[in-house]
């Protein structure tokens, strides 16, 4: 070994670069990962395993579950814009595939995370090796190739020196903010534990500027053009105006010249919910106010967003036939959606040159007192709604009420999946551009709590609120332990509705009465699953896990319970029952197919209205 090589193992090798990398934007500096999340097994504890216990300032922390510390490490980037990350390791077979619908929510939601999974023996002196997937057509085949589709970057590394060329490649990808997403690099279980003279020069710091592309003159100018013509210009407020750091250059932009927005689960929190031209939730689970100017639109301004069917309520959002899109994002990918005049850069610096370029331009006054009465209107409905008086059970909008009322400005709501996305949507009042937390474009039951976790790991000073039913729980709880172990305080909710109420809502929508959906015994008698309600005790469930258990009934049981949990200084769950048929009205449809024959008159029924409901869609 020569002065300017340093002989180490393959996994040591890749610890060493990892711990001195850096990233930079705006002149601030900060180590990019937090550190490694791992569960170790025999494809990786003698590689991986001991690379970590040989170099502790680059952390580790267990987990319980694969899936959850990939959701983890999402939840933990998304706190820090992108601007940080966790690395994952598992061992080969099922530990590395138990991550994948962790890279597949990383990758849908455009969230940096780096996985190395182990894998089998690259020599294949050793065939099959436990948990190794035997192929007849080639032999360079294992499980890890599954992540393939769901990975922003992919490789396998077959020989040591192999990661000088592919982990400047990864950093290139999960530092990037058009191109992030999962990064998978699998390490068969021997390579990582042979030897390699590395150059020195290899494990030097590194700092990845994270650059702010300001855009094409041109396409600016006639976006400019298209937006000083307009009469009902929409501002579609995503996820990309958060993490470009944009929201106050929006609220500029928008208090001088009136254009309303519309926010989407990633971008909720761009604008405060009392900013007069904000009209709270877009598209399937929209306010009123946001539907109604979005059916009107002429020019629809996209900015850092990806247009979901949830956005555009399955297409059919903008029915102005002659709208015109300008879509400002980072991405060429989601920039020329819609046929839209294509704005490619950063969020921030585009905005700034739209203040400079729209200074003396204003939305008729007519259109800015509606958009104003729109807000003001849905805040009264937000209000009666947070104080329904249900009685026992609470309805989901009373504890929704609760949760946002007892929180701070800047404290955190985390949520994913099921009922509680929607309602939330609608009705939290986001006071701060990192105070709704969801995970909707995957929409991954049991994201929650792993994702809570991350959250607080990347911004302790919050209060953190995750917001779960029952359906979810069930799923991945898990993670309760971890928070525990690492003494991170949480706050959950959990409501218990006795099921899947989303889906059973949507079940009964489509005509099909909710089967399925219901936590029920099988009856003895009919032979279905629709006896009494299964007795599932979340509270020991949760108190057997670590955590300090409060249980509401009223809502002042429920206001006292949250005011207890900020005195806690560990986990606390906070578990209370709600009425599933209770729900928060919606004003939209949503593209689902249903059965196009049946027997059943409802089935029939839910056919002949969606088809109604096709007739609304365009292509853009």
């Amino acid at each position: 070994m020569s002065a300017k090589t340093k002989r180490l193992t393959t996994a040591q090798a890749i610890i060493l670069f990892l711990q001195n990398q850096f990233v930079e934007r705006a002149g601030k500096e900060q180590p990019f990962f937090k550190g490694c999340f791992g569960i170790f097994g025999h494809g990786n504890v003698a590689g991986i395993g001991q690379a970590l216990q040989q170099y502790p300032s680059f952390k580790y922390y267990q987990c319980r579950n694969e899936q959850a510390m990939v959701h983890t490490a999402i939840g933990y980037a998304k706190t820090k814009n992108r601007l940080g990350a966790f690395v994952c390791t598992t061992s080969i077979g099922p530990g590395a595939t138990n991550m994948i619908t962790g890279a597949a929510t990383a990758t849908v939601n455009r969230i940096p995370v780096l996985l190395l999974p182990g894998d089998i023996f690259s020599t294949r002196e050793v065939a099959p090796v436990l948990q190794q997937l035997e192929s007849n057509a080639a032999q360079d085949i294992s499980v890890n190739d599954c992540f393939k589709p769901v990975s922003k970057y992919w490789d396998r590394i077959n020989r040591p020196e192999q990661i000088i060329a592919s982990l400047p490649e990864a950093m290139r990808v999960l530092t990037s903010p058009s191109e992030t997403g999962a990064v998978t690099i699998s390490l068969p279980q021997n390579v990582q534990a042979e030897a390699y003279d590395f150059p020195v020069s290899f494990f030097e710091k590194r700092v990845w500027h994270i650059q702010r592309n300001r855009p094409d003159k041109q396409s600016l100018l006639k976006a400019v053009a298209a937006i000083k013509n307009a009469k009902k210009p929409l501002i579609v407020a995503g996820g990309g105006v958060i993490y470009s750091e944009a929201t106050n250059e929006l609220k500029k932009l928008v208090n001088a010249t009136g254009i309303p927005v519309v926010e989407t689960y990633a971008g909720k929190g761009s604008l405060r919910y009392d900013e007069p031209q904000n009209l709270g939730a877009a598209g399937v689970t929209g306010t009123p106010g946001a539907i109604a100017i979005a059916a009107t639109a002429d020019v629809v301004i996209g900015i850092g967003t990806r247009y979901s069917d949830f956005t555009t309520i399955s297409e059919a959002a903008f029915q102005n036939k002659k709208v015109q899109f300008i879509n400002i994002n980072v991405t060429e990918f989601d920039a020329f959606k819609h046929s839209a005049i294509p704005v490619i850069g950063d969020a921030k610096e585009i905005l700034k040159e739209l203040i400079l370029l729209l200074k003396d331009h204003k939305v008729a006054s007519t259109y800015s007192k509606q958009i104003e009465k729109y807000n003001k209107q849905w805040d009264k409905e937000v209000t009666a709604i947070y104080n329904l008086n249900h009685g026992v059970p609470l309805s989901q909008g009373e504890v929704i009420g609760a949760v946002n009322s007892c929180s701070a400005d800047k404290d955190m709501v985390v949520c994913a999946a099921g009922s509680l996305p929607g309602d939330l949507h609608k009705l939290w009042r986001t006071k701060d551009p990192k105070g709704f937390h969801l995970e909707y474009g995957y929409s991954c039951m049991g994201y929650e709590i792993a994702g809570g976790l991350g959250a607080k790991m990347a911004d302790p000073s919050r209060e953190v609120y995750v917001m779960i039913g029952d359906g979810s729980y069930l799923m991945m709880s898990q993670e309760i332990i971890t928070a525990i172990q690492e003494k991170i305080k949480l706050t959950i909710v959990l409501l218990n509705n006795n099921g899947f109420a989303s889906i059973g809502g949507l079940s009964e929508s489509l005509g099909t009465d909710g089967f399925g959906t219901r936590y029920l015994y099988r009856n003895e008698k009919t032979g279905n699953l629709d006896g009494d309600f299964l007795p599932v005790d979340f509270a020991a469930n949760a108190a057997s896990l670590g955590a300090i258990v409060l249980q509401a009934k009223t809502i002042d049981d429920l206001k006292n319970a949250l005011e207890q949990s900020k005195k806690n200084k560990t986990t606390t769950v906070i578990y209370v029952e709600t009425d599933r048929d209770q729900r928060v009205g919606g004003f939209a449809w949503w593209d689902v197919p249903v059965a196009e024959v049946s027997a059943n008159k409802k089935v029939q029924a839910a056919y002949n209205k969606l088809k109604q409901n096709k007739s609304t869609q365009k292509i853009y």
